[in-house]
């Protein structure tokens, strides 16, 4: 097989690179020897980069198009061989298509929960998913810094590491947004656009670029989801009151066994409360569950002793704070302040009320 790849590699004079696995960022163009004959056809398609590698030194890029390799089309190279003009012997050198389309198949997410501090909730533990493209935008720096000599670079060697960049990246985004937390879902595209930003700023070093950056989901731990659940319920109710009437409706709703016709009647009557309650009708009561209106209330009395006002009393109450006929008193319906012989309901309490005592 050895000999038949040399002798292959004396006729083969097209160097080009059809890519079918939809996953490979760099590929490396296989020879017999690295020997590549002088006058070669190089075909470098679109959203590729061939990249010359000559005794591990970079020597020469070409972008897409088709090229006859010469001195002329390979002019780092020629300097490092030190080849004169009409010099049409085979070269050694490395050939590395660098694919420069987007791969979009990424995919991210938080290990563990972020974080966060939150003006309304204080702090929350928020985990977050979603997805991301990469480009190769420098194919040189991405074969020095990340692909080196493999033969075949996929993306499934990189992504763990990009994973952890943004993952690294996210919480300081996040709080740098201050965006309250119930708000997220509206600020997600462009949170996305700055994470994309910063990240593509990052990875340029290693001649990468994320060109888009999408925020999925942005979710709670499952008992802080409870609990939002729980408020949303007794905002839809209305008040505490008429929350547990609600509760109560479901528990007796779900009653089973013998209870069954009991927790049935009752989870009736209680539903009939809640209605009453959201509609401002009056709830129907059963027939043996009728009760007497409660007796109606009078309105407090104020006593004036000395100036001061002190109250309110019932009447009990009023004539034990010292109830006199000379003293001013008042309640709700009453012109002015009068004196309590005046005030034929307070009769009854002034008879039994002794007179002030004479001055000493």
């Amino acid at each position: 097989m050895a000999f038949l790849d040399m002798i292959r590699g004396e006729f083969i004079d097209i160097i080009e690179w059809l890519d079918d696995s939809r996953d490979t960022i760099v590929w490396r163009f296989p020879r017999h020897d690295n020997e590549i004959k002088m006058g070669a056809q190089l075909i470098v398609r679109e959203s590729q980069v061939a990249v010359f590698v000559n005794e591990g030194q970079i020597a020469d890029a070409f972008p897409p198009g088709t090229f006859t390799l010469q001195t002329r089309n390979l002019p780092v190279l020629s300097t490092l061989k030190g080849w004169k003009y009409g010099f049409d012997s085979p070269f050694k050198a490395e050939v590395y298509f660098v694919s420069t389309r987007q791969f979009t198949d990424f995919k991210w997410g938080t290990q563990n929960p972020v974080m966060l501090r939150d003006p309304e909730f204080g702090p929350v533990r928020l985990r977050a998913f979603g997805s991301y493209s990469v480009r190769v935008t420098e194919p040189a720096s991405l074969l020095r810094e990340l692909a080196g000599t493999d033969q075949r670079f996929r993306t499934e060697e990189v992504e763990g590491y990009l994973r952890q960049m943004i993952v690294g990246r996210l919480a300081g985004a996040l709080g740098a947004a201050q965006v309250p937390v119930l708000d997220l879902a509206a600020d997600q595209h462009a949170m996305g656009r700055r994470l994309a930003d910063i990240l593509s700023a990052d990875l340029s070093t290693v001649g990468l670029d994320i060109p888009t950056f999408t925020i999925e989901n942005i979710s709670f731990p499952p008992e802080v989801e409870q609990a939002l659940d729980k408020r949303t319920q007794m905002g839809l109710v209305g008040d505490l009151g008429q929350y547990t009437r609600f509760q109560a409706a479901n528990a007796l709703e779900n009653a089973g066994g013998a209870g069954e016709g009991m927790g049935l009647g009752m989870g009736i009557a209680a539903g009939q409360q809640m209605a009453a309650a959201l509609g401002g009708q009056p709830a129907q009561q059963p027939a043996h569950a009728q009760q007497p209106p409660p007796l109606p209330q009078q309105a407090p009395w104020f006593l004036g002793v000395g100036g001061e006002r002190r109250g309110p009393f019932d009447e009990t109450g009023l004539a034990a704070a010292g109830l006199t006929p000379d003293a001013l008193v008042w309640r709700a319906g009453m012109a002015q302040w009068t004196p309590a012989r005046d005030v034929p309901e307070l009769a009854a309490l002034l008879h039994h009320t002794p007179p002030p005592l004479p001055p000493a």
